[in-house]
């Protein structure tokens, strides 16, 4: 939680795991502020979910921009879990779905136990 714990990091993780690169868009895709996004990235670039790649479009000076790194990308389940929960308790203005891209199945997330048992919250024993 403390590498990830505000709103705003949560929604900057999302985009990337969209795909979403460049800092401008990170700013559109969330509607946070532009301080607001440069802080957060930095902060999630320190805790090592994000890294910094450089790029470069003709005629422009080089620039920055973000993508997930292994420990960023082992976050994905948590990050769609709360999408998943989002579309179906909060008031799905925003809602989206996940699919996978071999099939077009819907993607969700669940809790399983080694053995591929889903498991309940009455059925986790915490030792």
């Amino acid at each position: 939680m403390q590498a990830i714990g505000t709103r705003s990091a949560i929604l900057l993780m999302r985009e990337a795991l969209y795909d979403t690169f460049r800092f401008d868009d990170f700013v559109v895709r969330t509607g946070l502020t532009e301080a607001v996004v440069a802080s957060r990235l930095r902060h999630l670039v320190d805790a090592g979910l994000l890294e910094r790649q450089s790029y470069r479009d003709p005629g422009q000076r080089t620039r920055h921009g973000y993508v997930l790194t292994e420990s960023g990308r082992d976050l994905m389940p948590a990050v769609l879990a709360l999408g998943q929960w989002g579309a179906k308790y909060a008031d799905g203005t925003r809602a989206r779905t996940f699919e996978h891209a071999g099939c077009g199945g819907a993607v969700h997330v669940v809790v399983e136990c080694a053995e591929h048992h889903q498991v309940g919250v009455d059925e986790v024993i915490v030792s």
